[in-house]
Order: structure tokens, then C-alpha cells, then sequence
């Protein structure tokens, strides 16, 4: 099953968020968009 990721960076911080709208409450960030890719990846595996 396929999943929309969602991306946004933060200029604050300087980092991303990413989180699946489909999937309430599973979210993840990283430093960089391959990294909060992955950890969204990592987090929908484990939703």
C-alpha cells in the first residue's frame, strides 16, 4: 500500500518535518529531506 508523505522545512530550525495526512498522529522529522523521508517511512511501518 502506497502513502502520501508530506514534507516541510522549518528555517528556524533548519530542519524537516514529515508527516502522512492519511495516517493520523504519524509524523517524523530529520535534518535533511532524505532523512524525514526515511524516518516517515520507518514511522508508517510502525504506525
Amino acid at each position: 500500500m502506497k502513502f502520501r508523505i508530506v514534507l516541510e522545512y522549518d528555517p528556524e530550525t533548519k530542519s524537516y518535518a514529515a508527516y502522512c495526512p492519511e495516517l493520523p498522529g504519524c509524523c517524523s522529522a530529520g535534518d535533511t529531506e532524505e532523512e524525514a523521508l526515511e524516518n516517515a517511512k520507518e514511522a508508517i511501518a510502525l504506525y
